[in-house]
């Protein structure tokens, strides 16, 4: 089966949430915790969320994929700014306790001219401060496609976060077929070399999510511009090889494509005819 779905609006609740992935053809889907640049976390209706948790148990939603605001910064050079950024990870981190299966997902930040070796530290620091042993959800560092001083933009700086977590089973990653092919990786002519270097620095069984986006630019070109499926730099034959891969099956797969739901369901039933999975 196809895990598959997309970035919904989560303006009006989980119910209405599955009900657009079940419109577009999905069974997960990613949404915001909060307002994308940041802001507060809207309450959770616990009787909506009742009705979501049974519904999504009726219809087989496989793993659900929040994403963290982008605004937080766990490596900003403001200390104001990172105390904000621990403090609302801890926040939604307390609200996804409630939703089964679910990870939560992040960009690692940006070290602001720190250098990475500070960047990848101050991470590690704050992650050592959020997460704990109790959390039900896995939190997911995302590759980045490696504009200005983001952290994250190749394996090796992914797997030195990891290396400096203590609770190493509250964390993996999520690949970005966009950013890992604007970061220099041959996702067009090589996924299979990528996983294998991915597994040979990190190890697959971190792997637990995959963002699956085309690209407006040629590989390596570090500037992170997502584009509809097919219509990229990427092409519909290397995305049909990734939700293909046999090391993939299983994973949840969420489109982050220029797309309302409409263009969404319609990428889903493309990806969906040429699935040769089980």
């Amino acid at each position: 089966m196809l895990n598959i779905g997309c970035h919904v609006s989560s303006s009006k609740g989980y119910v209405q949430m599955l009900k657009d992935t079940l419109y577009i053809g999905g069974n997960t889907f990613a949404w915001f915790t909060r307002n994308p640049r940041g802001g507060q976390a809207k309450a959770v209706d616990p009787v909506d969320l009742e009705k979501f948790i049974a519904l999504a148990q009726e219809n087989n939603f496989t793993y659900l994929v929040a994403h963290a605001p982008y605004t937080l910064n766990l490596c900003s050079l403001d200390p104001s700014t990172r105390d904000f950024a621990i403090r609302t990870f801890k926040d939604d981190l307390r609200i996804l306790q409630n939703v089964p299966s679910s990870f939560y997902n992040f960009h690692p930040g940006s070290h602001v001219g720190q250098g990475e070796d500070k960047g990848i530290s101050l991470i590690v620091d704050a992650l050592n401060e959020i997460l704990s042993e109790e959390q039900n959800t896995i939190v997911l560092l995302e590759t980045m496609a490696g504009k200005g001083s983001e952290v994250g933009r190749n394996f090796y700086e992914i797997k030195r976060i990891i290396d400096g977590v203590k609770l190493k089973d509250h964390i993996g990653v999520c690949i970005d077929t966009c950013h890992l092919h604007d970061g220099g990786y041959n996702v067009v002519s090589d996924f299979d070399g990528v996983l294998d270097e991915f597994d040979r620095i990190i190890g697959l069984d971190k792997l637990k999510a995959v963002h699956l986006n085309d690209s407006k630019n040629v590989q390596g070109s570090h500037k992170d511009r997502h584009e509809c499926i097919g219509k990229g730099c990427i092409g519909l034959e290397a995305l049909v090889k990734v939700i293909n891969n046999p090391r993939l099956q299983g994973k949840p797969f969420i489109l982050e494509t220029p797309n309302e739901l409409d263009g969404y369901k319609e990428e889903i039933a493309l990806l969906k005819s040429l699935y040769t999975g089980k």
